[in-house]
This record gives structure tokens, C-alpha cells and sequence, in this order.
């Protein structure tokens, strides 16, 4: 099968177009012939060395967490994920060989049908970056009605997902981004936007309940100047890995509190971000679609950090 890889840790000019064996399914796996597949900071920072990448232990590796296919073999005969079926999900690289190729095998409890209202393209860009806003925004800061939850990089892959949760269970929503996307972030359910690149949100915000962090410290220090907007006792969650180092004693001396989350690639959860795509509660924005031997593109993109919602690899024809 086609497959874009890498073998050594580098700039996105280590992905290489390669033909590999195609995965061989296991116990209660699927193979999941992809259509098209999510690209996320994760991938970049992995490629680069970091992230994920102590965990690779066989090159070539391929990358890619999140994906929208057609099953091609179930665990078994009476399985609801029979062969034929559009599904879509994530898997967790590099424990298991990404959804940059032709074929994947990923667990079945991470793998749901595809919402019948999103393209593959679209279903591709949901599931890392909606798993990871809904554990952060409504199982970790408990998004609720009269809360004021701030969201930093509002208009990110995950960030865009986070505003509309948030915005779903009746909190008061502040997000953080550029002066283009204002007008979308207030269609997506943010009720204020602060510029960025013209206003300091520590210096005009009145105080908040809780802070969704998808920014670190790794700009103009976001995630230490966020404690000083969080009223006493209120939680910060962070999200980019390695970005704020210090983040536990930071938040000790202010008196608040603060976690960071890592995803998880749960079925059940996605089964419910699904009926709120379906519904048009929720919705996924792809701003750049590119081809599988593009991917090295796509990483220069995602790495510029000004993409508006997600990243998406076109693997096949579906």
C-alpha cells in the first residue's frame, strides 16, 4: 500500500511516499481502508523529534492519529462494523501505524460510523481535535451555564471545537484569536473576541471561571499571564505538550488549579460528538485540503500556527 513515512526525526522533508505491507488485522481490530486523514500539531512535533516520537520503536513510521475510511474486514461475523461501512475515528501513533497510508487497524471501540452529513474529508478532521476539546472543555472545566470559560487560539483545529462545546452548555464564552476570524469565532458561539495581536486579554478581561489553554507558554508567555484572569479557585486546563513547564507551581502560588489533558481515543464519546454534527450544533471547518504525497505541505502549514479550524490529508477516493 501507498504510504507517506518517515525514518529519522526532521523537517517535514523527512515524509517520504513509500510502498509498505499493508496492516494485518488482530483480535478485535478493524481494517479500515482510508479515505482521508487528520493532521494535527501532535503529527508536526512528532515528525520533528518530540511529541510522540520517543514511543516509535520500528522505522519507517507512519503517521496520523485520525481518519475517515470504509471497514474492509470486522473482528467478526455479526460485528455492527461489517465491511462497507463508513467509519470514521482515531488510533494513537505510534502504538499502532497512523492513517497516513491506504490502510490502517485500529480498535473498535475508537471507530464509529461516519456522520452520513460529513464528507470523508470532513469526518477526517473531527476526531482528535473534538475528542480532545470535549475532554478538556466540558469533562475537565465542566463547561456549564453562567461559567465564563476562556478559549486561547479559538480558531484552531481544536480551539474551533472548543468554542462551540463550551458555547453548547450555556458557559459565556471569551476566545482569543486573530482580527480575521472575529466575526467567525461569534458565529461559532464566542460571545467576546480579543484580538491577540492588539489587545493583552490579562490586561482587559474581567475575571473568569476557567481557562482553556491551546496555546502554552510558547506565546508571549499566554499560559502564565492566563492565571492572572482566573478568579481564586478557578482551573486552567492545558493542552500543547511541553508548553508550560512550570505549570504546577505557577498555578500553586496563584491559587488555582491546573491540569494538563492528553485525548483519548473513545468511541462512546465521538458517538456523541456525531449526533451533535448531525444535528448542526456542532461543525467542523476544513480550511486546506491536501493530497497524501503532500503531507510534508501540510505540516509546513499546521506548523505556521495560523490555520483556521483543521488540516486534511486526501488519501483516496472514497
Amino acid at each position: 500500500m501507498r504510504a507517506m513515512t518517515m525514518s529519522q526525526a526532521g523537517g517535514p522533508e523527512v515524509l517520504a511516499l513509500s510502498e509498505i505491507e499493508r496492516p494485518v488485522r488482530v483480535n478485535a481490530e478493524v481494517l479500515v481502508r482510508v479515505v482521508a486523514a487528520g493532521v494535527n500539531p501532535i503529527d508536526a512535533k512528532t515528525r520533528a523529534g518530540r511529541g510522540a516520537y520517543p514511543g516509535i520503536t520500528t522505522f519507517p513510521a507512519v503517521l496520523g492519529n485520525d481518519f475517515s475510511g470504509i471497514v474492509e474486514e470486522a473482528p467478526y461475523e455479526a460485528h455492527p462494523l461489517q465491511p462497507g461501512t463508513e467509519v470514521y475515528g482515531m488510533g494513537m501513533v505510534p502504538r499502532m501505524s497512523g492513517a497516513y497510508a491506504e490502510y490502517l487497524t485500529v480498535n473498535a471501540l475508537s471507530v464509529v460510523r461516519k456522520p452520513s452529513k460529513l464528507s470523508h474529508v470532513e469526518a477526517a478532521g473531527v476526531p482528535l481535535a473534538a475528542l480532545t476539546a470535549w475532554g478538556m472543555v466540558v469533562e475537565t472545566a465542566k463547561a456549564h451555564e453562567g461559567q465564563r470559560m476562556l478559549v486561547h487560539a479559538g480558531a484552531g483545529g481544536v480551539g474551533h471545537f472548543a468554542v462551540q462545546f463550551a458555547a453548547y452548555f450555556g458557559a459565556h464564552v471569551i476566545a482569543t484569536g486573530s482580527a480575521r476570524n472575529t466575526g467567525w469565532l461569534r458565529e461559532l458561539g464566542a460571545a467576546e473576541v480579543l484580538d491577540y495581536t492588539s489587545e493583552r486579554f490579562d490586561e482587559v478581561l474581567d475575571p473568569v471561571d476557567a481557562v482553556v489553554d491551546l496555546v502554552g507558554n510558547v506565546h508571549d508567555d499566554t499560559a502564565s499571564r492566563s492565571l492572572r484572569v482566573l478568579r481564586p479557585g478557578g482551573i486552567i486546563v492545558n493542552g500543547p505538550t511541553g508548553s508550560w513547564p512550570t505549570m504546577a507551581e505557577e498555578a500553586g502560588i496563584a491559587g488555582v488549579r491546573a491540569t494538563g489533558y492528553r485525548v483519548t481515543p473513545d468511541g462512546s464519546t465521538l458517538a456523541v460528538v456525531s449526533r451533535l454534527l448531525e444535528s448542526g450544533d456542532v461543525k467542523i471547518y476544513v480550511d486546506q485540503v491536501f493530497d497524501l504525497e503532500d503531507a510534508g505541505d501540510a505540516h509546513r502549514a499546521i506548523e505556521s500556527g495560523h490555520t483556521r479550524g483543521k488540516l486534511v490529508l486526501k488519501v483516496c477516493d472514497g
